[in-house]
């Protein structure tokens, strides 16, 4: 028995000890892994992933048989292979590092003056707005597309359209949308508590899951919930029911009510990521305008 406790002891010296940091980055790494596994199953990635998978086993495979004319052709094509993965991976990889910068990890630094000035808050007055045109326009069975700007600006998708810069109102999302009108085609894109355009044109979802019987209408709205962070209210043309697209999902046939809170949380969300940063950047700028005196 000491001759096995002796044993141990031994191999159990030999182990290189083991740092705080070695078990941080251990948590790191397997974060990391279970991100990007996770991102690949949840992305249009899998299919070109696997390829990618055989083509290796295959290069181990030419290694393990020393087939050296596959392996030298294989050498000088990685260098392009990589800019090739890069190139396949456009979409996903532009998609995943949207996600990523539109969370707000240090919302006390993060702070953009555009977003906070109190005349572009977004208000219990608008939601009330915005629920009764969307509503009023179900009944009537008049299509629309809303987009609420949060985060990312959509300036480029203003351009797309015809600037409105009014406030909003129910009876003025009525007009732009009623039919056979200059400004009903396209989408509204709204800032705060204003219209900054209409007729925008907005890209399209390339999900393969959506349902059949949507239309372009819903994929627009899903299409810039996508690339952005904006929510996108839409009324349907054919059956007047209303849906919110967030984050690429679509919850469809929604009652005022429930729209209604949708858009308090909307809010709610706004004010508790801009609250604290937004005091400290009021006070620099108060403290700014004293030491200029």
């Amino acid at each position: 028995m000491d001759g096995l406790i002796n044993y141990l002891n031994t191999q159990f010296s030999n182990l290189p000890s083991i740092r705080l940091v070695d078990i941080l980055e251990l948590i790191i790494l397997s974060y990391l892994i279970y991100q990007i596994l996770r991102w690949v199953k949840n992305s249009r990635a899998w299919v070109p992933v696997k390829g990618i998978v055989v083509l290796g086993a295959f290069v181990m495979l030419a290694y393990i048989l020393e087939m050296y004319t596959i392996i030298w052709l294989m050498e000088k094509l990685l260098s392009v292979g990589l800019i090739g993965v890069v190139i396949i991976f456009q979409p996903e990889l532009r998609r995943s590092l949207d996600e990523l910068g539109r969370r707000r990890m240090i919302p006390l630094f993060m702070t953009d003056s555009r977003h906070k000035r109190d005349e572009d808050s977004f208000t219990e007055k608008t939601v009330g707005e915005l629920v009764k045109a969307c509503f009023e326009m179900g009944v009537a069975k008049t299509g629309a597309l809303i987009v609420i700007e949060r985060e990312t600006p959509l300036n480029e998708y203003e351009r797309t359209g015809i600037r409105v810069d009014g406030v909003l109102t129910s009876q003025l999302l009525l007009n732009i949308f009623e039919k056979n009108t200059p400004l009903h085609d396209g989408a509204v894109i709204v800032r705060g508590n204003r219209i900054t355009a209409a007729t925008c044109y907005l890209p399209l979802s390339d999900n393969m899951e959506i349902s059949k019987d949507l239309g372009t209408r819903h994929r627009a709205g899903l299409g810039i919930s996508d690339v952005t962070d904006s929510v996108t209210l839409i009324v349907s043309e054919e059956t007047g029911a209303v849906s919110l697209a967030e984050n690429g999902h679509l919850k469809r046939a929604l009652t005022s009510e429930q729209l209604k809170n949708e858009l308090l949380r909307l809010k709610k969300n706004e004010e508790e990521v801009h609250g604290l940063g937004y005091k400290l950047w009021k006070g620099l700028q108060k403290h700014e305008g004293k030491a200029d005196e």
